[in-house]
Formats: C-alpha cells, structure tokens, sequence
C-alpha cells in the first residue's frame, strides 16, 4: 500500500513525495522520462498523446505495485480507467492547486499541455471532478504543513488537510474523542451529549439559548479553577453550540489557547466546526461577539450521529442542502437524488467549505456565500427567541427566501420538497414577519445601512454581496409564513 499524490500540474506532487519518503519515493513523471530516453514533451508531441498516454498507464501501473512508500503521478494519469481501478487498493491524496499558481508554474515549463492558457483552465475544471472522485484525503491549496498530516493512511480513510491561521490542521474522519487526548486538556460539552461521549467533561446547558456571554464566563472560572495553562488545550465536544462557544472560550483564555472540535452533530460535521468562527450570541441578534480562532483540529466520528435525536439530524440536512447549492456538480446531484447524511456527503461538504475558507479566512469577499439562507434564518431565530426554531430548521426556511429573492422558482420548490422529506418546517409560524424584515437589517455582515445578501443564479453559481429591497424582503419572508 502506497501514499498515492494526485492532482493538476504544478500542484507540488513530486516536491511533497520526496520530502515525505525520503528516498522512498516514485516520481512517474521522472520514471517515464527515463524509459523513454528523452523529455516527455519530445516524446509526446512526435508520439501524440494517446501514445503518450499508454505508456504512461504502463509506468504508473507498475509504480504502484512496486511497493514504494509515496507515489506522485501526472496530473492525466488518473484519466485512466486501470489506473482509477488500481489506486482502490491505495490512499489516495488530492494536491489542490488554484488555477492562476497552477499555470505560473507550469508555463514554459515544457509541459505539453500548459502551451494555452484556456485550453490549460479548461483541463483544470474538468480534471478537478475526477480528482475529487477519487482522492479519499484532500490536501487544500496553499496548505504547508503536510508531511505529518498525511503519513500512516490507510486506503478508505478520509483526511483533509485544512489552512487556517498560523498553520494548517487536519480532519480526521472516522476517529473518536480518544484519540486526540493528552493530559492538560480541559473537555467541554453539554448535558445531552457529555454524558454518552464524554463523561469526564465539564458541561453547560444544551440550546442556542444558553450560548450567552454568562455561560463562557462559567467555563472561564472552571478553566481557572482547575489550573488550565496555555500549555493545554480546550477539546469541544458536541454541536453547533458547544463549538462556537467553545472557540470562543479558547480564543479569549489567557489570549488564546488551542481548541480540538470534536463534532457530534449533522450541522456541526458539515459545516460549524469549520473555518475558525467563534462567538456567543446577544439578545438582539445572534453571533455578534466572537472571534475568529482556527482550531487545532477536527475529528469526525461517524458514530456520533447514532445517537443524535431525529429532530437535531433532520436539521443538519439544511446545512446539507445550503452547501450542495453552493458547490452544485456532484454534491448537488446526490443530494437531489436522495442523500442525506452518508460520509461521502459530510465529507464533501467539509472540503467544500474548507476549500472556500483557505481562499478567504476572514469573510473579505468569498467566504461570505456560506452565509447562503443565514440572513433570514438568523433574523427568524432572534426574533421567535433563541431555542424556539433549531438552527437547522431556521436556515432551511431562509434558504427558501433566498431562493425566491434569486428569482429561481423551480429550484425553491425543489429544494422545498427536500427540506419536507426530512419534515423540516417549510412554513414560518409564531413569529411577526415585520419582526423578522426588522431584524434581518440587523445581519452582523451589514456595512452602513447595507445588508448583504447571498443569492443563488442555480447549483454551484451563487453569489454574494447582493443589494434586496425592502419590499422584495418583506415579500419573500410573508411568503414563508403564508
């Protein structure tokens, strides 16, 4: 079993290999230029590229069972049909590598395929799905740190290696609450989920309502209490809740202390535990004082959503939907066709959001597509009281008003009818619409009077930083509760 590096050109493959093996690396690039006597790009313009492409298949084949530590193969190596068969039996890691860096470094490069600039774009979208298709870690673009991220995989487990703050951190998919402990950590959780996974942590109250200013100060004084150092970290056991204020606890600590999440939840394994926000919610409006502290790591256990309560998965769907919106393609197609919770799901939900977060850590322009449905759906939750939606069930409906701002009826229904299958709320109840027009023009992302919105042109095409009138939201929002 070999360390397999996939991805496009100039994504650092044989550079990453050499490093992580130490002499125990396979480079099929440098492999077939050896065979073949001459420079790929001789070979493969005199030859042609099906040619070029059969020996290559041949290299790669044996390279990968000749009992090497890190394979690098060719960014076309995995078109492949044998190849895709073989590498099954192998971890499989994609090296991200944006567009613009990726045709920096292979221009001029004598690389036979990076001689046109749109031809070489349109090489990097369509290789980006069979790379995601394959790859069973995901190394983010412009993550550093790598060499002990990935070393010990075995084929099928998943790991993403994340860029946040001063260093990358990884996801481990599939492990448990054991496996990141040292002695020095200080375990939070809340009443629900303490006692069935982590029975030595201190725990607060469970719900939206109790993520308050008063609560952090009690895990404050505990932290204190017990000697807790800037040695130690804050490990973060449960949901949405626990997570962010968990974050935030650490972030303010002794000026910060290192935070583990270790998501027990649907909303939190596919989206909260990610990307560095934290904060406690106000009574006028949520989530605005917090900070933004990137965690040292995330685990993800798939067994925790066995004990999770029908109502709290069934919300985490919504958050399902808003990031399959978002990434449109594959995810999308499978959520639309009836998926839900399986790991592949979660897993590219998080690379999804991961991926938008290593382009834009602090909200300055990308990262705020994310907010996709939150405009409503945090204005619903103040309004109706903290606790009285779930942020699930709230975000779902928001979802809705935001697809009818985009003017994509047939998507809105769509999308209604999938919320429904997992009875989420499709109607707004108990609450003032005014009310809730009102406090969306309280969103933490305003700037001046202006309220930005995220608004959808189809699957995978969204956009953000959109100006709503008053009339058009006051629409949209009626509608919720009509």
């Amino acid at each position: 079993m070999a360390l397999v590096l996939i991805g496009f050109m100039g994504a650092g493959k044989s550079t990453l290999a050499r490093q992580m093996a130490q002499g125990q690396a396979v480079d099929t690039d440098a492999v077939l230029e050896r065979e073949l006597g001459e420079p790929i790009e001789a070979f493969f313009d005199r030859e042609g590229e099906a040619a070029f492409r059969a020996r290559e298949e041949e290299v790669v084949l044996a390279a990968l069972g000749g009992g090497a530590r890190v394979v690098a193969l060719g960014g076309g190596a995995v078109l492949s049909d044998r190849v895709q068969a073989a590498l099954t039996d192998h971890a499989v890691a994609w090296l991200q590598v944006s567009l613009d860096t990726a045709w920096e470094r292979a221009e001029g490069a004598a690389r036979p395929l990076a001689r046109d600039r749109e031809t070489f774009a349109a090489l990097h979208a369509e290789r980006r799905e069979v790379y995601q298709r394959l790859a069973n870690a995901v190394v983010m673009d412009g993550a550093t740190h790598t060499l002990g991220l990935l070393m010990g995989m075995e084929p099928g487990e998943r790991r993403i290696v994340a860029v946040g703050g001063r260093e990358d951190y990884l996801v481990d998919f599939g492990g448990g609450l054991a496996s990141g402990r040292y002695e020095g950590d200080f375990v939070l959780s809340d009443e629900n989920v303490g006692p069935l996974h982590a029975p030595d942590a201190f725990v607060i109250p469970a719900g939206e309502e109790h993520k308050t200013l008063a609560t952090a100060e009690r895990v404050w004084t505990e932290m204190a209490r017990r000697g807790v150092t800037r040695g130690g970290r804050l490990i973060a056991v449960g949901g949405g809740v626990v997570g962010d204020l968990g974050g935030f606890v650490a972030a303010t600590y002794q000026r910060g202390i290192p935070v583990l999440h270790v998501p027990t939840t649907l909303v939190a394994q596919v989206d909260s535990a990610y990307g560095g926000k934290t904060g406690v919610d106000l009574p006028e409006a949520k989530n605005y004082v917090g900070a933004y502290h990137q965690p040292q790591g995330v685990i993800v256990g798939a067994s925790y959503l066995e004990t999770l309560p029908a109502a709290e998965r069934a919300a985490g769907y919504a958050e399902v939907v808003k990031t399959a919106l978002i990434a449109g393609g594959r995810l999308w197609d499978r959520v639309r066709g009836g998926a839900v919770d399986e790991p592949d799901v979660i897993f590219d939900c998080a690379r999804t959001k991961l991926e938008i977060v290593a382009a834009d850590e602090r909200d300055g322009g990308l990262r705020q597509v994310l907010n996709l449905g939150h405009t409503v759906a945090h204005a619903i939750e103040t309004t109706a009281g903290y606790g009285t939606y779930r942020h699930g069930e709230a975000v779902g409906l928001g979802l809705l008003a935001a697809l009818r701002l985009s003017g994509q009826d047939a998507l809105r229904d769509e999308v209604r009818d999938l919320l429904a299958t997992q009875d989420l709320p499709t109607r707004l109840e108990g609450v003032a619409t005014a009310d809730v027009v009102r406090t969306t023009r309280t969103d933490k992302k305003r700037i001046g009077d202006k309220v930005p919105f995220v608004l959808v042109d189809g699957p995978g095409r969204v956009t953000f930083g959109n100006t709503v009138g008053e009339s058009a939201l006051a629409s949209a929002v009626q509608e919720l509760a009509a």
